[in-house]
C-alpha cells in the first residue's frame, strides 16, 4: 500500500511540473520579439539589421503569430539567398534565421528606377546587390554582365555555365535596353548574338566549335568580331591588313 501511495505522489509530481512547464511555455509563446532575439546561422556577412529591414515582421508582434513562410519568401528575394529557413523558438526564445547564400562567379549591372546598381551574378543568374555579398571572399572573378533584367537570368546562366564546361573565356555578357545581346571574348572578340534568346544554346555550341577551330589555325588574331544572330549563317569580320 504504502509503496503505491510513494508511486502516486511521484507521479502527482511529475504531472504538476509537466503542467507548470507548459504554462510556462505558452506564456513563452505570447511574448513579443525584440532585435536581440533574433539569431543568424550561415553567414557571418549578413547583420540583424539586414533581416529586419527586408523582413515583414515588427517587434510588436508576439511569437506565436509571426509568420515564418512570409518571412522567408521575402528574405530570398529581397537578400537573394540561395535558401532560407525562419524558425520560432521558445527556449531559447526568439527567431532561428538559417541563410544558405548564392557564390557569385560574375560581376552585375542593373538599372532599377533610373539608378545604376552593382553587384554580383551566380551561376543560376540571379542578380546579387553588393551589400548583401560576401565581398570579402570572392574567388577571382574576370566576367562582367551589363543590362542585367529578371527576365534574362535563364539566357545569362546558361552562358554561365557553358563558360565553365567548356572552357571559354569570356570577358561580358552585354544586353541592351531592348534585350540585345553581344558577348566579348578573349580570343573571339566581340560576339553578336541579337535578340533571339530561344538560339543561345546552337550559338554557344558554335562558338566553341569557332575557338577550337581558330586557335588550331592560328587565326584568332586577325578577328574584329563575329555574328551569329543566325546560327544557320555565321559571319566572321577580320581586320583589313
Amino acid at each position: 500500500m504504502r509503496k503505491n501511495q510513494n508511486i502516486n505522489k511521484v507521479n502527482f509530481f511529475f504531472l504538476i511540473l509537466f503542467l507548470f512547464l507548459n504554462s510556462l511555455l505558452s506564456l513563452k509563446s505570447f511574448k513579443k520579439v525584440d532585435f536581440q532575439d533574433i539569431k543568424i546561422y550561415g553567414s557571418e556577412f549578413l547583420s540583424k539589421k539586414d533581416i529586419v529591414k527586408n523582413a515583414p515582421f515588427q517587434f510588436s508582434t508576439r511569437l506565436l503569430f509571426i509568420n515564418t513562410r512570409i518571412i522567408e519568401k521575402e528574405l530570398k528575394k529581397n537578400l537573394s539567398l540561395a535558401n532560407v529557413s525562419v524558425n520560432r523558438q521558445i527556449l531559447p526564445f526568439g527567431l532561428r534565421v538559417q541563410v544558405k547564400t548564392r557564390i557569385p562567379v560574375a560581376y552585375g549591372e542593373k538599372i532599377f528606377k533610373g539608378e545604376k546598381i552593382s553587384g554580383f551574378i551566380d551561376e543560376e543568374g540571379v542578380f546579387i546587390n553588393k551589400k548583401y555579398s560576401d565581398r570579402d571572399n570572392l574567388e577571382p572573378i574576370t566576367i562582367k554582365v551589363y543590362g542585367w533584367q529578371e527576365n534574362f537570368r535563364k539566357t545569362i546562366s546558361s552562358i554561365l555555365i557553358f563558360q565553365k564546361n567548356k572552357e571559354l573565356d569570356l570577358l561580358s555578357i552585354s544586353f541592351s535596353k531592348n534585350g540585345f545581346l553581344t558577348l566579348e571574348e578573349k580570343d573571339l572578340k566581340t560576339i553578336i548574338l541579337g535578340f533571339n534568346t530561344n538560339l543561345i544554346n546552337s550559338q554557344l555550341q558554335i562558338i566553341h566549335n569557332l575557338k577550337v577551330e581558330l586557335k588550331k589555325n592560328k587565326i584568332s588574331d586577325k578577328i574584329d568580331n563575329i555574328d551569329l544572330s543566325d546560327p544557320n549563317n555565321p559571319k566572321i569580320k577580320v581586320f583589313k591588313p
